[in-house]
């Protein structure tokens, strides 16, 4: 039955370049869209680029320009890098229109009339020499986690820890250094505990279960209400009836996939409300990054259910890139960009050694450097392109360029790749693209060895007849395996139908074989990687990274207050009973596990007595290995209130001596402590 598809990648911030970490996501979803194409499904693939907030108001300021000019320069460069790795949507946008602007306030319009928004005054930073309260990314100061200066007012660089501006210590204007005063404001907020039943029900049948499990650790109590709203001057749009009030980015931002599949609809004649309302049968597919899960499984579910619109069928989460096994690094080169990559490498040898590495899990991507040069070389190239190579070239150069039939081998052996059709399309279907790639390159060796135990080369003058027989096969294997490649290699599989006199392929046309049939003269489909290619890579993107340091605007001084190194003071005296408060024990780290996409974080689990254990959340990763941490006895506070961060809950801390980054020494106890023992 045909199926009916929407499908969007989460949305591209417009004050950067598109980089490899983006670019998995697209790729993975192009896949998607493009076997979904294949088996004859209409299946619409949106995306647009997310233009509003804070950020894109201080870079334009860096650059002299409008927000508006940014944003238009920003489109086009996107649009070009997507373009040039065939990502194909079929419509890409801007929350920056018409249509997102309409549509922020209607869901404002329908989730007021329910009664699911409320105001209350709430106390920001202001500036008093600018005038101005200030958003988050316009307050700089001291981290209230890990004491990092020079840090936004929500969030940390160092540590990765989030937190309101108000929590920052020292804080000072990022434009004028001045401290702020704190100033009484007004603010709307979104009843999120309205639809805690509703999501409740929702996840687990929506999200993945490793995903559902994490999020339902927010349902141990009640759902914070969101404020939606931030004050002038922010590059947005107004709230209707709320002079000098905008919609808080995160509003307009997922709004997006509907307003870029509304401007779709309407250039193909067609309406919104036959997709993306309750009670229609489109299926709807989100894919995005695991950083950004709260919002697409919680937010974004429930505002949608209060303007009676369509919850996503799905929310697929996929990992972070890593590249050679640690986290992108703009000074060692491999925070790379997609048109750094494109300067010096084929975008389908990126297609490909993705596709190899997406199995459906929120699991880490490493882009090995080494590994992608050999399964480029070793299965792409040598096994499955030198395939078209070894039967064409012979064709048209020894015989006449006209296949012919198989040989009783060769019908075996394209029935055999026949069979595997549905096995492919089921990998496809379920996002599992390692073990689709996985099937496809065991086809190609069984061709490869069908190929060398004929040994046409040896035939071709001797028993011209039989050798074409050969031939014949291998192309249509050949053929076979580019159309289950298709999906992830869309413009190898257009040089295919080219050599082969054929029109672009749907997915049954793996089923059908060219028998007597002229073939095109071969041109090469495909070079090796070249390693002294992929260090020229790194080395550009390594110099762009110096070049921008460089021409960095010059960072405001912080104000006075926050010169003052952190610790310096004397500490107010305090009384026993204030002591007594703090349960100090003795612990035993039993599990220790690097927090990959936080530069400074480790997850712990520490057992105070058997059966009895803690997660904690410790900033200690510059100084320690996970490894050199395991069975170690340290010092614990067991009784501090339980934190949500970003990447899980934090039920302790682990006691710690230093100055901060390597210089920090985790407190042990001496031989004999149990653990579990209080600390007097």
């Amino acid at each position: 039955m045909k199926r009916q598809i929407v499908m969007t990648c989460a949305l591209p911030y417009a004050n950067g370049p598109i980089h490899l970490g983006h670019m998995l996501e697209h790729i993975e979803a192009d896949i998607y869209a493009r076997f979904q194409k294949m088996r004859g499904h209409e299946c619409i693939f949106i995306c647009a680029d997310d233009t509003h907030g804070t950020p894109i108001m201080i870079k334009a300021r860096e650059q002299k320009i409008t927000p508006e000019a940014l944003i238009e320069k920003s489109y086009h460069d996107h649009l070009n890098d997507f373009k040039d790795f065939s990502i194909g949507f079929d419509h890409y946008g801007s929350t920056n229109s018409q249509e997102n602007k309409k549509l922020c306030e209607l869901f404002y319009e329908r989730m007021k009339a329910k009664g699911h928004i409320h105001k209350k005054p709430i106390e920001q930073l202001y500036c008093e020499h600018d005038k101005m309260f200030l958003p988050d990314r316009f307050v700089k100061g001291t981290c209230p986690k890990c004491n990092s200066v020079d840090q936004y007012g929500d969030s940390c660089d160092v540590c990765s820890a989030t937190y309101s501006p108000n929590d920052l210590k020292n804080p000072g204007c990022s434009l004028c250094g001045t401290p702020p005063i704190k100033k009484s404001s007004d603010h709307i907020f979104f009843k999120l505990n309205d639809f805690k039943s509703y999501l409740q029900e929702w996840l687990p049948n929506h999200t993945s279960s490793e995903v559902s499990k994490k999020m339902m650790e927010w349902f141990n109590e009640d759902l914070r209400d969101w404020d939606i709203s931030r004050d002038e001057p922010y590059f947005g749009f107004s709230i209707p009836g709320e002079p000098g009030k905008f919609f808080y980015v995160w509003v307009d931002a997922p709004m997006g996939y509907v307003s870029a599949l509304d401007q779709w609809a309407k250039k193909n004649n067609r309406q919104l409300s036959e997709f993306w309302t309750e009670g229609s049968k489109t299926e709807i597919y989100h894919f995005i990054g695991k950083d950004i899960t709260y919002f697409h499984t919680l937010f974004w579910p429930a505002l949608l259910k209060s303007a009676d619109f369509k919850s996503p069928t799905s929310v697929n989460v996929h990992g972070h890139v890593m590249v050679n096994g640690e986290k992108m690094s703009k000074s060692k080169g491999t925070f790379i960009s997609t048109r750094v990559y494109l300067n010096h490498l084929d975008p389908q040898f990126l297609r490909y050694y993705y596709a190899t590495k997406i199995n459906g899990t929120i699991d880490d991507l490493d882009l090995n450097m080494g590994d992608f040069a050999s399964r480029v070389n070793s299965d792409l190239v040598g096994k499955i392109v030198n395939l078209a190579s070894r039967g064409a070239q012979m064709l048209s150069k020894k015989m006449d360029g006209v296949m012919s039939e198989p040989d009783a081998n060769g019908l075996l052996l394209l029935k055999n790749l026949d069979n595997a059709a549905e096995v492919i399309a089921k990998y496809y279907d379920t996002r599992d693209f390692a073990k689709a790639t996985t099937a496809i390159r065991e086809l190609a060796e069984q061709t490869n060895k069908y190929f060398d135990e004929k040994a046409p080369w040896k035939t071709v003058d001797i028993d011209p007849a039989g050798t074409k027989q050969v031939l014949t096969t291998t192309l249509n294997a050949f053929r076979k395996i580019a159309i289950y490649l298709q999906p992830v290699l869309p413009k190898m599989s257009e040089q295919v139908a080219h050599l082969l006199n054929e029109k672009v392929y749907t997915w049954d046309d793996a089923q059908k074989n060219l028998f007597n049939h002229k073939v095109n003269d071969y041109v090469h489909l495909a070079q090796r990687v070249d390693t002294e290619k992929v260090n020229a890579m790194i080395e550009e993107q390594k110099q762009i990274y110096a070049t921008q340091e460089k021409t960095k605007p010059a960072k405001t001084a912080p104000p006075a207050s926050a010169q003052k190194k952190e610790g310096t003071e004397t500490p107010a005296e305090i009384e026993f009973e204030d002591f007594a408060k703090i349960d100090l024990r003795i612990a035993q780290i039993i599990e220790a596990e690097e927090i990959k996409e936080a530069d400074k974080l480790l997850r712990l689990k520490v057992e105070l007595e058997p059966g009895k254990t803690k997660q904690i959340i410790a900033g200690i990763k510059s100084a320690y290995s996970p490894e050199k941490l395991l069975g170690r006895k340290v010092l614990i506070c067991a009784n501090l209130k339980p934190r949500k961060m970003k990447f899980g809950m934090s039920e302790g801390m682990v006691l710690a001596a230093g100055d901060g980054g390597t210089d920090l020494f985790v407190l042990s106890a001496d031989d004999g402590a149990k653990a579990g023992s209080k600390v007097k």
